[in-house]
């Protein structure tokens, strides 16, 4: 990187630069988006993984009667069908999932990677669950797909264990 320098003496490109107001609010754009992902799928996956019926086979509430309900107005019934095989093993798999992408984007570890994460879970349940909602808007798991995608392409610049990471590793020499 090229430096150069300012009329007061300070580095006018570089990690050393005078950083204005601008400069800043970009630098945390994204870290509601990253607080609001992070904490909803963090509380998805807990609030699954502590509601027995949900992970029950069948019944009221269960994710074995959610599936086998939107079973034929999935976009992906051969997806619905593999999540029929072993419901609770998959409503473990969600809620784990869920959870998992939640803590990772809340601490920005590996936040691409919970990020991917989250944009597949959401893009499945878009697919299979409200799949059928009209307009296609009043379904919810499309919004939260869109929104897991800044984050992809981004990652966590702020307020992170991958910030922390990349600035090690750019002192060590």
């Amino acid at each position: 990187m090229a430096y150069g320098y300012g009329t007061n003496g300070t580095r006018a490109y570089g990690t050393n630069a005078p950083q204005g107001l601008k400069h800043t609010a970009s630098r945390h754009a994204l870290l509601p988006l990253r607080l609001f992902l992070g904490v909803t799928f963090g509380y998805a996956g807990l609030d699954k993984l502590t509601d027995s019926a949900f992970l029950s086979d069948s019944g009221d509430g269960s994710v074995g009667a959610m599936m086998t309900a939107v079973r034929d107005t999935s976009a992906v019934p051969w997806l619905v069908d593999l999540a029929l095989k072993a419901p609770t093993g998959f409503g473990y798999a969600v809620a784990i999932g869920e959870l998992l992408v939640g803590v990772g984007t809340l601490l920005g570890l590996f936040t691409r990677v919970a990020a991917v994460g989250g944009a597949l879970i959401s893009l499945s349940l878009w697919l299979t669950v409200s799949w059928a909602a009209t307009p296609y808007y009043y379904g919810n798991d499309l919004p939260y797909l869109m929104g897991w995608l800044p984050l992809v392409l981004a990652g966590a610049s702020v307020f992170s264990v991958d910030a922390m990471r990349a600035l090690r590793r750019r002192r060590t020499p």
